[in-house]
């Protein structure tokens, strides 16, 4: 699963799929299979203003879409939001995807993928947290040891 969230696009690839959706934008109607791929392309990106652009185009593709057609476009949007670190949106949507398909073992993967993150992030966030914790009390302290010395003088 790593290699999938990994996954970075090529240029040429990026441009090829960008041309052929403007292509067939410029003409009025986007097929899905265009927005998809180009939305595809996008979440695999290197900048995260291409990434949230996929993200919308799968948006709309999965507003759009039937149930049947969902399980790509949500599984895409939890990889997507997994490489932008917005953990909690990558679980909201592999979990729509789980709901639909309970048995999906690329989904399961994702998930705990996501979960690990999520612990990770939590853990770091509160080591970050406890530091500036410690910080504050240490500056605290130092200050009352000022603030004692020069009240003896």
């Amino acid at each position: 699963m790593e290699a999938v969230v990994a996954d970075v696009v090529s240029p040429e690839d990026l441009k090829r799929f960008e041309k052929k959706y403007n292509l067939e934008l410029a003409k009025g109607a986007v097929s899905k299979e265009t927005k998809f791929e180009y939305a595809w392309c996008l979440i695999r990106s290197k900048y995260t203003d291409d990434m949230r652009k996929g993200i919308q185009l799968l948006e709309d593709l999965v507003q759009k879409s039937s149930k049947d057609d969902q399980r790509d476009f949500l599984f895409y949007l939890a990889v997507a939001n997994y490489r932008l670190k917005e953990y909690e949106k990558a679980l909201k949507y592999i979990r729509i995807l789980l709901k639909n398909e309970p048995g999906n073992n690329q989904a399961i993967e994702m998930e705990k993928l996501i979960n690990q993150a999520l612990k990770k992030d939590g853990l770091v966030g509160m080591a970050i947290v406890g530091g500036i914790g410690l910080g504050v009390a240490g500056l605290a302290g130092l200050i009352g040891l000022a603030v004692a010395k020069s009240g003896k003088s």
